[in-house]
């Protein structure tokens, strides 16, 4: 199976392609990231993933283009409810990720974000089965979620970049208002 998979960093990738290629999927990797804020942010991530996949010898395909502004105003009335704004920005990624495998024929598509265990796991499914019924292409799921630990290991010892938080402004917002929190106890 063909299955083309959206990735968010190298050590997303580094704990789930592995477990595609063990199941005989013949795997395109696809950085596509409108959440990551700030730019910066999303230059590290897209560069540690591109590291990945040239070191292990995979074919990828970058989008560059960085439409933060389409991303807030799509988000920015969901600000204060995290599962409906972390529902939609999976359907902002995956939705994309299943019309360009349609378009380039590819069986399936999925997604490295199944493999941390800080995301929805069953709203991941639901979004991903929900964009493959409207494209014509299939969901390839897998829990990847066993695979995290050693993701995260491979990308240290790659000395590839790792993040603090999912990426978007309001995850980071939370990263430091937990450490602020935590800090005053």
């Amino acid at each position: 199976m063909k299955t083309l998979l959206h990735c968010c960093c190298g050590p997303c990738t580094a704990g789930s392609l592995p477990a595609f290629l063990e199941r005989g999927r013949e795997v395109t990797g696809w950085y596509f990231n409108p959440n990551i804020h700030p730019y910066k942010e999303f230059t590290a991530r897209r560069d540690s993933f591109i590291q990945y996949m040239q070191a292990v010898n995979c074919e990828y395909l970058v989008e560059n283009e960085y439409p933060l502004e389409d991303w807030l105003l799509v988000q920015a009335p969901l600000a204060k409810e995290r599962q409906a704004r972390c529902g939609n920005c999976y359907r902002l990624r995956l939705e994309p990720a299943a019309q360009k495998a349609a378009e380039l024929g590819y069986d399936a598509f999925s997604t490295t974000l199944l493999v941390s265990p800080y995301q929805d796991h069953q709203l991941l499914i639901e979004v991903g089965q929900e964009m493959a019924l409207r494209y014509g292409v299939s969901f390839d799921y897998i829990d990847l979620r066993p695979g995290f630990r050693d993701g995260q290991n491979q990308a240290r010892e790659m000395g590839l970049y790792m993040q603090k938080y999912c990426g978007c402004i309001y995850s980071e917002k939370e990263r430091y208002v937990k450490k602020k929190k935590k800090a005053a106890e």
